[in-house]
């Protein structure tokens, strides 16, 4: 900034036209940009496993997702250890910029509608401009469509509204290994019973560690802290998230093979709404496989030699 100004100064004086100024000081700034170093691929899709990663869609391109989630390993062989039953999410996804995103998508689980906005706020970078951090926002909408229960009823489409706020966290420590964490603030208009509160704070911690050129391990825990400030958050049946995958990237495809305690696939499930305990064998077996689709012209164009 120092630097613009000096420039702005010295062609006052030395009365050069405001169109020269605009130019030179266009000319610095992509100087600038050419002399900065942004991380790329920090996690390699929108998903470390079942929370969000700092990844956005790009510009113009849609991700197609299909999410597994099996029935409990400890179910016994008469379930095929889980493998009898299954929840799924189906989900679109698309980039209205590089930073800028939108989805939808629709689990059997509870038969839950979500939406939601991501915004890559900051990108981590070197060089010109140093930044240690990328920072993603993140805000949600889950409709449970379910069936009105004794257990949980509603009376309101607005009762039936779960709404979640995050800022996504992460930093590239190296070409392998990379970290994140997301402060959230889960908000349900409804709660499960009398012992839950309406806000729910809890953190997301994940890593990624790159095993070869495409494929890496992740692992993906959710703390959510039994009192906040004086008032008990959740029902004690409800516990942590703990997860681990294993992501395989084939061109197109990313495949994404995990082992969770969490048969919620959406936020207001996996934060709130866990209760399976790995020391008891409530592990579920899952799978997301995301598919991205391009719908910029001048980019299949240039790739079909036109």
């Amino acid at each position: 900034m120092r630097v613009k100004k000096i420039i702005a100064v010295a062609m006052l004086l030395t009365g050069s036209s405001a169109f020269a100024q605009e130019d030179l000081l266009k000319q610095l700034d992509q100087v600038q940009d050419s002399a900065t170093v942004y991380s790329a691929a920090t996690f390699k899709g929108t998903r470390i496993i079942n929370g969000h990663s700092v990844e956005t869609v790009g510009k113009n391109n849609m991700d197609f997702i299909i999410s597994h989630r099996f029935g409990a390993v400890n179910s016994g062989a008469n379930n095929f250890f889980g493998l009898d039953e299954s929840q799924i999410r189906l989900a679109l996804e698309y980039g209205l910029t590089d930073r800028l995103m939108v989805g939808i998508g629709r689990s059997s689980y509870q038969k839950t509608i979500d939406v939601f906005v991501k915004y890559r706020l900051l990108k981590q970078s070197s060089g010109f401009k140093n930044m240690p951090v990328s920072v993603t926002l993140f805000v949600s909408d889950a409709h449970n469509a379910s069936t009105s229960s004794t257990e949980l009823p509603f009376y309101t489409i607005a009762q039936r509204q779960t709404y979640t706020f995050q800022a996504l966290i992460a930093r590239k420590f190296s070409e392998k290994f990379s970290l994140q964490i997301t402060p959230t603030v889960l908000h349900r208009n409804l709660a499960e019973n009398q012992i839950d509160a309406n806000n729910l704070y809890a953190l997301g911690m994940g890593g990624r560690y790159k095993l070869t050129k495409r494929t890496s391990f992740n692992v993906e825990y959710w703390y959510t802290p039994k009192t906040f400030a004086g008032t008990t958050q959740r029902d004690p049946r409800f516990t942590n998230t703990l997860s681990l995958g294993f992501d395989i990237e084939t061109g197109g495809h990313v495949f994404q093979l995990h082992l969770t305690n969490s048969r919620g696939m959406i936020e207001k499930q996996f934060i709130g709404q866990t209760t399976g305990k790995w020391n008891s064998g409530d592990i579920f077996y899952g799978f997301n496989v995301a598919r991205t689709f391009s719908f910029d012209k001048s980019k299949k164009r240039k790739s079909s030699g036109y």
